[in-house]
């Protein structure tokens, strides 16, 4: 591994396997975890300019030898240390990466959504503790114990126990979700992580999410407007949209779909795929994206497919018949109303639309969405044609 030490990213990269080194000398992985996370504070605390020569040799070390430092009974440590003889300092280390075991027990099903996306950001990702709980905008001592409950949940799971990649991916995209928020731009993050996951396994769905990923994260510099106010898809300045994301997404789409092995992430990142290659929201195909929603509906038949379903069939079809596919969706899922404002809008029905999106907004589950709506509701009540 060859790290500038500046280069945190990639110092955290080499974190899953050097926990996987330790758990494979005897360790448990909450100790083998908080060991390798001492050795990252000290490795960024104290290599300024000159780091050793193998880095990954050296966190390996130091982790272990912090694991033995915690270790209280002398008993055994004599058995632990008996196990395997320790290198020295930036000697070589095993080349085996068992990274992929990593994501299976971070993602494990016995822990809560929250939990797994915690879990896989310090264990997988590499981040302390601090930067999670900066990241979801909660007290330090909070993810803390998180954390803690979570490693006490997997404490029984063997390194080498089968996972679900479909667990992995739900976590992964949860954490692409949450954004951006304190120093860590968790969906940069999970992408990064993602990137490492397809290295590891191929599964036409890893490289679907890894798509998806990358053609949503194309368009978010035009997702805000200079104020910082939410801008709809189809209101957004499409010249921002980077480019280079987007002609990789595509590829990367392409050779998930012709193994002919689809799954959800692939046909949302089919949907994603036609809105970048249109130059206008006008000129987006959209017969071809109720096509994939049909795609979608068939492989997860959820409530949020089908409001996606309603929109794209609103544009292919006219306001109406969206209206009547909307007649399909629960109407207690959020931004339903929003749905059906944005479609009676287009339908020319402005009083009713002005009135739902007040609606929306009082439903809407964050701030810049509430804001967004509120303003959608004010537009149209100041309309002439209204």
């Amino acid at each position: 591994m060859n790290a500038d030490p500046l280069d945190t990213a990639a110092l955290r990269s080499a974190v899953p396997r050097v926990i996987a080194i330790l758990v494979r000398r005897g360790a448990d992985f909450a100790a083998a975890e908080d060991a390798v996370q001492d050795a990252l504070v000290e490795a960024l605390r104290t290599w300024g300019d000159e780091p050793p020569r193998d880095p990954q040799a050296w966190l390996v070390t130091v982790s272990w030898r912090r694991f033995l430092d915690a270790t209280r009974s002398e008993t055994s440590r004599r058995r632990r240390e008996e196990r395997v003889e320790e290198e020295p300092e930036g000697g070589p280390v095993p080349d085996t990466d068992d990274s992929l075991q990593l994501y299976f027990l971070c993602a494990n099903p016995a822990l809560t959504p929250a939990s797994a996306v915690a879990l896989t950001l310090r264990a997988v990702g590499g981040l302390t503790t601090r930067q999670i709980a900066a990241a979801h905008l909660v007290p330090e001592a909070t993810m803390a114990q998180r954390i803690s409950r979570a490693k006490r949940t997997v404490a029984d799971v063997r390194l080498d126990e089968p996972g679900d990649v479909a667990t992995v991916l739900r976590t992964l995209y949860l954490v692409f979700n949450e954004g951006y928020s304190g120093d860590v731009d968790l969906a940069a993050e999970a992408i990064r992580l993602t990137r490492r996951l397809a290295a590891s396994v191929s599964h036409p769905e890893v490289a679907g999410l890894l798509a998806l990923m990358m053609l949503t994260h194309a368009r978010r510099a035009a997702r805000h407007d200079a104020a910082g106010r939410l801008v709809s898809l189809e209101q957004q300045d499409r010249s921002l949209w980077d480019t280079h994301a987007i002609a990789e997404g595509v590829d990367i789409l392409q050779s998930a779909l012709a193994r002919d092995q689809l799954g959800e992430f692939q046909a949302q990142a089919a949907i994603a795929a036609l809105h970048a290659d249109a130059r206008s929201a006008a000129e987006t195909d959209w017969v071809q994206v109720v096509e994939w929603y049909d795609e979608l509906v068939a492989l997860t038949d959820n409530p949020v497919v089908r409001l996606g379903r309603a929109l794209a069939v609103g544009h292919a079809d006219g306001p109406r018949a969206g209206l009547a596919a909307l007649d399909e969706v629960d109407r207690s899922l959020p931004r339903r109303t929003a749905a059906a404002a944005y479609l009676h809008e287009r339908a020319g029905d402005l009083a009713l639309a002005a009135r739902l999106y007040a609606e929306a907004a009082l439903l809407a589950p964050s701030i810049p969405e509430r804001d967004h709506l509120t303003r959608q509701a004010a537009r149209l009540n100041q309309s002439p044609e209204r």
